[in-house]
């Protein structure tokens, strides 16, 4: 009966036909490692994160009255709660390290370079897309530490001459972090930024496809071959690698995501102490915080974000080899380092 169903399905839109040209026909370098499998693990955190999402959606309460109780509802009363929100959280902290990996991975495989240059502007705009969905995100539990966060995160664009205070009210609907802004978040989180990131990574894995996987750059054997068996299982087993990471650190440190101010109903005439934004914003607050001049501060980042994005155009040099480009290879290097150490330096600070 089953066959039947399908063969009826394959003779309308030829489904077998399409798994066998993106399966056993879609041929890959045969040189690959784990580093090329970090796209997969992405493409699986994404699709948890969306999974847990939707769950998370089915009691909460985007409302500043209601939606501190809906999260604790969620935690402590709905079953399994508690295990949706913790893999929702930490998912979103493994996907952002994933994907720095994978572009620090491309960086030093030189794959930005022609033809791939619109896979690595839209592997930017993915990445950016992911960070304002999580600082987006982190405002929907209006705790006392999330309402502080964002008060800070989104008072950055008020140093912007002429425009700064247009922004921020912008952001915010209003001048202080309120129903507008949780309101303008949720949507942000739910809705708008999740569809934008459906598109782009559809149009990142659609510009792979055209210009095929990128040979590695240690070997001058360019031989091909089908991308099933063997490298859709190594796919599955980095993937479970990575689930397994994700697993230990939900069951086993579950305090990870969730210091003592998350567990507090957010008060706007409370200011606590040492209040700092997450982990992943630490390396730009720090920045910011060490030079005088705020407005300087955002926007030397803004020039080092604008030459990241450009750098296909930039570097228009065809050598893919890292040891045949050492400065390039040490400036990535100390930009790794400076960002480590900044988020460190925050998080102490």
């Amino acid at each position: 009966m089953i066959k039947k169903i399908i063969d009826a399905i394959d003779e309308r839109i030829g489904i077998r036909a399409d798994i066998k040209e993106q399966l056993t026909e879609y041929m890959v370098p045969s040189r690959m490692n784990f580093w090329y499998s970090l796209g997969a693990v992405l493409l699986a955190i994404f699709t948890i994160e969306i999974m847990t999402g939707i769950l998370l959606l089915i009691n909460y309460i985007p409302s500043v009255k209601e939606a501190f109780d809906s999260v604790a509802l969620i935690t402590g009363t709905i079953p399994f709660g508690w295990l949706v929100r913790r893999v929702h959280v930490l998912g979103s902290y493994l996907f952002i390290i994933t994907l720095f990996l994978h572009m620090i991975s491309v960086l030093f495989m030189g794959a930005y370079k022609k033809p791939r240059e619109i896979q690595w502007f839209l592997g930017c705009m993915i990445f950016g897309a992911v960070m304002f969905t999580c600082l987006a995100g982190y405002l929907l539990p209006w705790s006392q530490l999330s309402y502080w966060a964002t008060t800070v995160g989104t008072n950055f664009p008020s140093s912007i001459p002429v425009i700064g205070g247009f922004m921020v009210h912008l952001v915010r609907g209003g001048e202080l972090v309120s129903q507008s802004t949780l309101s303008r978040f949720f949507t942000l989180h739910v809705v708008v930024i999740p569809l934008l990131l459906i598109f782009l990574i559809g149009a990142h894995i659609f510009a792979m496809h055209r210009t095929g996987v990128s040979n590695p750059p240690w070997t001058t054997d360019t031989t091909k071959i089908p991308f099933y068996p063997k490298f859709f299982l190594g796919d599955l087993t980095i993937i479970y690698i990575f689930l397994a990471i994700l697993f230990f650190f939900v069951f086993f440190f579950p305090q990870i995501g969730f210091p003592p101010d998350t567990l507090v109903r957010a008060n706007p005439l409370l200011t606590p102490e040492h209040i700092k934004p997450e982990w992943y914003f630490l390396g730009s607050y720090q920045v910011i915080k060490i030079i005088p001049n705020k407005f300087l501060g955002i926007s030397l980042q803004g020039v080092i974000v604008a030459l990241i994005f450009l750098l296909p155009v930039i570097d228009r040099c065809e050598e893919r080899r890292v040891w045949k480009r050492p400065i390039f290879a040490s400036c990535v290097i100390f930009a790794v380092v400076a960002y480590v150490v900044l988020t460190i330096w925050g998080s102490y600070s």
